[in-house]
């Protein structure tokens, strides 16, 4: 949301919709509040899995190709992103994360995600090329008959229902 007005006893913000909503400011002051306006060149955060048994001169050369995109795009990225192992989940995949740095704060939101979403679309792309994929071990199902059950007779009346001028 984006301040609109600021007044004595509130604020009015305008939402990504230019819905426009009042706040007060006694409210506000105990909210912690983010000025993407002032802030400096900010991080994305980007985690992905790829399965245990990728042999590592595959994942070698995805970082290299996503390092590489992200170095030739000097207008949107700042050069080197991190890029670690983070965890193991499952005994079947390991999530690799990546910490790019945008040349812009969030204030443009819009022109963040698109950003985002092109570097998301070329790992994608990378991965097919390089045959790298992300799968489950296959689960057994054993379907068995199950008895039919025996039909419920019963002969209980819930107190209620019984007669009380019996």
């Amino acid at each position: 949301m984006i301040v609109e007005e600021m007044n004595i006893l509130n604020t009015v913000f305008l939402r990504y919709d230019n819905q426009k909503i009042v706040y007060p400011n006694s409210l506000l002051g105990t909210k912690p509040i983010a000025n993407y306006y002032r802030s400096p060149d900010m991080q994305d955060a980007i985690e992905f899995f790829v399965h245990i048994a990728t042999p590592h001169e595959k994942i070698t050369a995805l970082k290299q190709r996503i390092l590489s995109y992200v170095d030739n795009k000097k207008d949107h990225w700042h050069p080197s992103p991190m890029m670690v192992f983070r965890d193991m989940c499952g005994l079947n995949s390991v999530k690799i994360a990546m910490w790019p740095t945008h040349k812009m704060n969030h204030q443009d939101m819009g022109e963040r995600f698109v950003r985002r979403g092109q570097l998301l679309e070329e790992i994608s792309r990378s991965c097919r090329e390089l045959d790298i994929e992300y799968r489950l071990y296959p689960l057994n199902i054993n379907v068995k008959s199950i008895p039919p059950a025996a039909p419920i007779t019963s002969d209980r009346i819930p107190l209620s229902w019984t007669q009380r001028n019996a």
